[in-house]
């Protein structure tokens, strides 16, 4: 029975090795969007905090929002 359980662990851990290789940018990728997560919301304002009203909104803070989304974005998916 421990046969079966060593071939399958193995099995299983080359897969997983085989699925990191493969994906491996993706991984690079999002480490790099979580850490541009992190330095937005130390250095750029949160708009939902002031309750900015987007229809009043200027286009620099527009782009802010936009840029914040983004990142966010990519760093949960």
């Amino acid at each position: 029975m421990d046969v079966v359980n060593d071939d399958l662990k193995d099995i299983l851990e080359l897969t997983f090795q085989q699925y990191v290789a493969i994906n491996q940018p993706f991984f690079m990728r999002r480490a790099l969007f979580k850490t541009l997560a992190k330095i937005n919301k130390t250095i750029l304002p949160s708009y939902s905090k002031r309750q900015l009203d987007l229809a009043e909104a200027s286009k620099i803070q527009m782009a802010i929002i936009g840029w914040r989304w983004y990142v966010t974005k990519n760093a949960l998916n």
